[in-house]
């Protein structure tokens, strides 16, 4: 009887197994809805809240950001299909390694920010230095920090502002922003957590290339009456195309009163060469005689001195 009993627990566990079935994890519109991984189960219910990791590199085919590591957790499922929300990314440890060294301080900060879709964010950034330094600068940097962090959280979305953590801007801007009370050598951000999903809806960017779109409509209807001109002026060459071979016989006459004016020109030129000897015979004369005189009389007065 214990064997049976055994038997048919081992068919219950087959049969669970062959009831499971494969579901493709896809990420959010922020990121081009790209498929992440596959996962299996027996009931879709199960992987509700089931969070997945993946480098940024897997998504953008750029290995330069290979040290980020984003979650994902699914909240919705269709068919083969579980979509799933952003809750927040890391840098792997052996970057943050090469960061921090020796002799230098390292400036660390926890922000609970709002932002302009109503989705709360926790932002940890740090900050590292040349030297060490005081409590009273270490203070100073973090007030930074915590302002440029809120300002550029009201302004954007959820989406828009987990981009420019991603892409470095972030980290540009408090760099700039602390330089100013203390020269800090780099800026990184961390690790984020999303605290709460936004909870207004806002359309990015969808308005402006309706726009686009439109300013595009009229400039092609304009376009037309020109390109009818186009072909009008092509056309009228073409008349005058054969007019031509009909005047060319023509001006065969005129070509001979050309011969007789190119003699005319000759005997103009020769009374210009005749002007320019004058001017040469004349230079001469002047020049020489005022510089024998002068020398004759130097010598004789010397002479009438010695005596």
């Amino acid at each position: 009887m214990a064997k049976a009993r055994s038997r048919a627990a081992a068919r219950k566990v087959k049969d669970r197994w062959r009831a499971k079935k494969w579901y493709n994890i896809i990420a959010p519109p922020a990121f081009d809805s790209v498929t992440i991984a596959d996962t299996m189960t027996d009931t879709p219910d199960n992987l509700i809240n089931r969070v997945t990791g993946v480098s940024l590199q897997d998504l953008t085919n750029d290995f330069r950001k290979s040290h980020i590591i984003l979650f994902f957790k699914i909240n919705n499922i269709e068919e083969d299909k579980a979509h799933t929300q952003f809750s927040g990314h890391t840098l792997t440890s052996d970057y943050l390694r090469r960061m921090i060294r020796r002799r230098r301080s390292k400036i660390d900060g926890v922000y609970d920010v709002d932002t302009r879709d109503g989705a709360v964010i926790r932002v940890k950034p740090f900050a590292t230095t040349d030297k060490r330094i005081q409590n009273s600068q270490r203070k100073v940097v973090r007030e930074a920090m915590k302002k440029t962090i809120s300002n550029q959280a009201k302004g954007n979305t959820l989406s828009e502002f987990m981009k420019n953590i991603l892409d470095g801007k972030m980290g540009s801007e408090i760099y700039k922003n602390c330089k100013k009370l203390y020269p800090v050598k780099r800026i990184e951000i961390h690790k984020t957590e999303v605290i709460s999903q936004p909870s207004i809806k806002i359309e990015e960017k969808k308005p402006k290339k309706e726009e686009k779109e439109e300013t595009k409509q009229p400039e092609k209807k304009e376009k037309k009456p020109k390109e009818e001109k186009k072909i009008e002026e092509v056309k009228k060459p073409e008349t005058k195309k054969k007019e031509k071979p009909k005047e060319e016989k023509k001006p065969e006459k005129p070509k001979k009163e050309k011969k007789t004016s190119k003699p005319k020109k000759e005997t103009a030129k020769k009374p210009v060469s005749k002007k320019k000897p004058t001017k040469t015979t004349t230079k001469p004369k002047s020049t020489t005689k005022p510089k024998t005189t002068t020398k004759k009389t130097t010598t004789k007065k010397k002479v009438s001195k010695k005596k």
